[in-house]
C-alpha cells in the first residue's frame, strides 16, 4: 500500500494553509491585473510580502543542499509543496526556482557556485534558461547558435525565443552548439550575466494567462571562458536533468490545477438547478465529476511514483516524459476551465 511519509503530509498540509490565507486573496488583483492587460505578475510590494511570509515558515530553499542553508527534502516531498501551489493563479512559487538550481548543483564548478549558485540558493538572485529557438522549438537537432572560441573568450551568435522569466534574471544559462555533431552532440551551455554587450532582449512574448515570454538576440556576445557551465560539448545531458526537474513540478502544478477545477465544477452542480433537479442529481454530471477524479488520482500517482524513482537516484525521464503527456491533455484543460472567471518555464 502507497503511503507517504507523515513529515511530507504535514509540509503539504503548512503549504495549503499559507495558499488558502495569504495567497488565494490576491487572485482577484491578479485577474483584474491580466484582463487590463498587465499581464498576471505580482507588483514587487506584495511580492517581497509574501517571501518575508515564506521565509518566517520555513518555506525557503527547499531543495537547496545543506551546505547552501537549505533544507534539502526529496522530490517524493517536494511534489505535495507544487500541488498545493497549483491551485492558485496567483503566479508565486518558492525561491529558488528548482529546475536552474539542480542544473547548477550537478555540473557548476567551485568559482561559478561561489558566485552564481550560492546567491541563487538564497534566493538573492534569479536566473533564466535559454533553449528554444524560432523553427526549432527545443529539438537540439534544429538548434543554430553557436559559439566559438576567441582566445580566452567565447563568442555566441543567435537567437532564442520563449524564454521565461528574462527581465528579472542576473543571469541566463544559454545553450549553444560549439561542435559540429548531430542531435544532442557538441550542445554547450554558457552562463550570460545581464548586460552583457550583445545580449539583446529583442520582444515580449504575450501568452496565455497573463504571463510573458521573450525573444533574446545574441550577436557577437562576448563572455569569458570561466563562463562555460559544465563541459564543453557535454551540456545536453544537464539540461535534460534539468527538464525532468520542471516536468516533475508541472505534474504536480497541474494536479493542483485540476484539483481547484474540480471542486469549483463540485460547488457549481449543487447549486445550478436545470428543469426542477440540480445537475449534481444528473447521472452524465455524477459521470464527468467521477472520470475527472479517476484521472486526477491516475496522474498524481504517476507523479509520485517518478519521484521517488528519482530519489532513489532512477532516470526517470520516460516516467516524466509520460506525465508531461498527461498534463497536457487533462490537466491543461483544467487549467483553461480555471482561468476563464501561473504558469512558466518548459
Amino acid at each position: 500500500m502507497f503511503e507517504r511519509p507523515e513529515e511530507h503530509r504535514m509540509l503539504q498540509d503548512l503549504v495549503a494553509k499559507f495558499i488558502d490565507r495569504d495567497v488565494m486573496p490576491l487572485e482577484k488583483g491578479t485577474l483584474e491585473r491580466e484582463m487590463s492587460g498587465q499581464g498576471s505578475g505580482l507588483p514587487p510590494d506584495l511580492e517581497e510580502e509574501l517571501l518575508g511570509k515564506c521565509k518566517d515558515l520555513g518555506l525557503w530553499g527547499l531543495d537547496v543542499p545543506e551546505e547552501y542553508g537549505g533544507a534539502n527534502l526529496p522530490y517524493a516531498a517536494l511534489v505535495g509543496v507544487y500541488e498545493e501551489q497549483g491551485r492558485t493563479c496567483v503566479p508565486f512559487t518558492f525561491p529558488p526556482d528548482s529546475p536552474n538550481l539542480h542544473m547548477l548543483i550537478a555540473v557548476a564548478n567551485e568559482e561559478q557556485r561561489a558566485k552564481y549558485l550560492e546567491p541563487y540558493a538564497r534566493g538573492e538572485a534569479h536566473s533564466s534558461i535559454a533553449i528554444s529557438e524560432p523553427g526549432a522549438g527545443g529539438d537540439p537537432a534544429g538548434m543554430t547558435t553557436r559559439a566559438v572560441r576567441d582566445g580566452d573568450d567565447w563568442v555566441i551568435n543567435g537567437r532564442k525565443i520563449w524564454i521565461s522569466r528574462v527581465p528579472k534574471a542576473d543571469f541566463v544559462i544559454v545553450m549553444a552548439r560549439t561542435g559540429e555533431g548531430k542531435r544532442h552532440d557538441g550542445v554547450t551551455a554558457f552562463i550570460v550575466e545581464r548586460g552583457t554587450k550583445g545580449f539583446i532582449i529583442e520582444r515580449e512574448i504575450k501568452m496565455l494567462g497573463g504571463q510573458r515570454t521573450y525573444e533574446l538576440v545574441f550577436e557577437d556576445c562576448r563572455i569569458p571562458g570561466r563562463q562555460l557551465l559544465g563541459q564543453e560539448g557535454k551540456g545536453f545531458a544537464p539540461m535534460q536533468l534539468r527538464l525532468t526537474v520542471r516536468r516533475l513540478q508541472m505534474g504536480a502544478w497541474c494536479i493542483g490545477m485540476s484539483r481547484r477545477a474540480l471542486d469549483m465544477m463540485v460547488e457549481h452542480v449543487k447549486q445550478r438547478v436545470t428543469f426542477g433537479a440540480r445537475l449534481a442529481d444528473r447521472q452524465a454530471i455524477q459521470w464527468w465529476i467521477a472520470d475527472a477524479a479517476t484521472k486526477i488520482h491516475a496522474c498524481r500517482l504517476m507523479v509520485y511514483d517518478a519521484a521517488t524513482k528519482a530519489d532513489a537516484g532512477r532516470d526517470v525521464r520516460t516516467e516524466a516524459s509520460m506525465i508531461k503527456s498527461a498534463d497536457y491533455k487533462e490537466g491543461r484543460t483544467a487549467f483553461m476551465e480555471k482561468r476563464q472567471p501561473k504558469f512558466t518555464g518548459t
